[in-house]
Parts: C-alpha cells; structure tokens; sequence
C-alpha cells in the first residue's frame, strides 16, 4: 500500500500517536489515543487502526504488551504530509532578534550565539556552520602590531565577513614594513577571490619588493593567511540538553554521538551536503542520516546567506522532537542571518 493512499481515520491516528509519543517519549496505546484527542471512534478501532499502520511498517511495538512508537518511515509521512508548522512565538522571535541583531565582535560570535539562542528554544542542539571564504573577494588587509614579535592579519571581504589571523614574526620588524606590506598586499590582492589568491600567491608577489621577512609570511600558499578560509567552522551548543533526552540513557547511542560531535569537520561537511541536496528547510530522519553516529537524530536545517557565500543553520536530536516548531526556529534564525551577514 503506498503511503500516500492512507486513509483519513489512518492519517489522525499517526499524526495523534506521534503528536502524543513526542510529548512523553512513552510507547502509545489506543486508549491514550481515544481519551486524549477525541477521536469520535472507539479504542478498540484505533487499536485495529494502529495494528494497520504497523502492518505498513509506520509504527512498531518496542516490546509486548506495549504500545506502539513511530518508526523513522512513521515520521517521514507526518513531516512530508500530515505536518503543519507552527506559528513562531513572539517571545521567540524576539529571542532570536535580540541575539543575531545586537551581537557585536564579527560573524564568529554572532554564530556562535546563534546557536546557543536555538538550542536554548529547541532544547536539543543548537548548530550553526560559517560560510566558506573561499569565493569570497578580499576588499582589504590591515597589518596590526599586538606586541613584540606578533601581528595580527585582518582580512576583509566585500561582503562584511572578516577573518583574522595572529602571526608571529621577527621582533625587529617595525609599524614602518608593516605599513608597507599593507599596501602591498592591497595592491595585489585587493578584489581577488580567496581562492584565486591561494592559487597564484607565489607568482603576484615575486620580486614585489617589501621586507622579504615579513613578506615570506604571506608567500606560500599554504600560509595559516590563506589556509582554513574553506574549512567549515562549526559552533555547538546545547549537549546538556541532548543528554537529558531519555532516548540517550542509552550509554551507546550518547557514546556515538558525543563521538561525532568531537569530530567537527566531519559533522560539519554532512550538514552541508543536506543543504547541497536541496533547498528551503531540509529534514533528514534517523537512517535518512549519512553518519551512523547521527542515526537516532533527525536534522532540521537551512542555509543562509552571506554575501555572496552561504553557511548552513540547524538543531539536532532525538527523532522524537516538536518537528513543526524546530521548522519555525530554524526557517527564522536563517532568514535573520541572512538579513545581517548580507548588509540588508
């Protein structure tokens, strides 16, 4: 039977039997059912009923005598058909202005805040990837003295994103060559990509002139100036949040995900992929996930814009998670991101 073809008392008792386990994480019995949501059919139809759906592969007893759990398929037909999203709060939208709006110290800590504001309204992880740099095209570097033998690289990009690098340097090197240096720098990198920099650093800056011992810092391609810009810096927050999930008083599942968690950049480019794969808000569930780790959680994320780059919001969970307004929060997070990270 295709899952399209459920029928109308089928489709209320999944959605009441989803609605119903996401707010207990208990196994649901047909008389929980009936006495909650008023159906206007009897328990022992919405038990028949139930029995169908598990048929279908929709729901599934953990055990006998229990009551029945959705199973990932269950909740792919309530996202993708029976699921309306719910109206953000004002409260929380305010939540999220207040934190992407008035946060000051570049992109890096508005992210960061971001993510700890979604997993505060979520309860579950908040997540938040930087955009790329990669295609981004430089506007200005500034050279700044911090103290004897260190300088700091400000790189600035056209479309308000910024990195900075400290270098460490010969001690002797004065405000004088770094002056100098700038302006060179500026003269022959000023509105080149990131990219096209690391490609052909080495042939723009030879025999440029410049203090050849600061100068070498910015030669090799590999240089810490030119490298990392295309690396996806991932900010987490909310792990207690995760931990206090029943589903995770399973020591594995919360061993495998804490484990991936560690690997950053591994996380990081699978929730990029999902962003690649389509666009909007995009819902991945249990074994929809590419990583193992992850295979008890479903992700809800979105990209948003920076520029002309683009990095990747989300909260991840348990599968039994309030999919209608984590679509909300993410939906929203993302659009006012987008609004500041663009200049708009």
């Amino acid at each position: 039977m295709a899952y399209e073809n459920l029928n109308e008392r089928e489709k209320k008792v999944l959605s009441c039997l989803i609605s119903y386990y996401v707010a207990s994480a208990d196994p649901v019995g047909s008389r929980a059912i009936a006495n909650k949501f008023r159906l206007g059919i009897s328990p022992a139809t919405i038990r028949n009923t139930m029995q169908d759906l598990e048929e279908m592969g929709l729901v599934q007893q953990p055990h006998t005598s229990a009551g029945r759990i959705p199973t990932d398929a269950g909740y792919r037909i309530f996202v993708d058909t029976l699921l309306r999203q719910e109206q953000l709060s004002e409260a929380d939208k305010h939540a999220i202005d207040s934190t992407i709006l008035a946060m000051a110290g570049g992109v890096e800590a508005i992210l960061d805040q971001t993510s700890r504001v979604l997993a505060d309204l979520s309860r579950q992880l908040g997540v938040t990837i930087s955009p790329k740099l990669d295609d981004s095209i430089l506007f200005h570097i500034e050279l700044i003295h911090m103290a004897e033998g260190k300088v700091l690289v400000v790189l600035a990009f056209k479309s308000g994103l910024a990195r900075t690098i400290l270098l460490e340097v010969d001690a002797s090197i004065g405000w004088v060559e770094l002056s100098e240096i700038s302006r060179l720098l500026n003269e022959k990198l000023a509105g080149l990509s990131l990219g096209q920099i690391r490609r052909s650093i080495t042939e723009r800056l030879h025999d440029s002139g410049g203090d050849p011992k600061l100068l070498r810092l910015f030669l090799d391609s590999e240089s810490d100036v030119w490298m990392g810009a295309d690396a996806d810096q991932l900010h987490i927050e909310g792990t207690r949040n995760i931990i206090e999930q029943p589903e995770f008083a399973d020591r594995q599942k919360l061993w495998e995900l804490m484990k991936i968690l560690e690997k950053r950049t591994d996380l990081a480019g699978i929730l990029r992929n999902y962003q690649e794969t389509g666009s909007g808000i995009i819902i991945t569930i249990g074994a929809e996930n590419q990583a193992r780790e992850i295979q008890s959680c479903s992700v809800v994320s979105a990209s948003y814009k920076a520029g002309n780059t683009t990095g990747t919001i989300g909260i991840i969970g348990p599968t039994r998670m309030p999919y209608a307004k984590l679509m909300s929060l993410v939906k929203y997070a993302a659009r006012q991101l987008s609004k500041v990270l663009s200049g708009e």
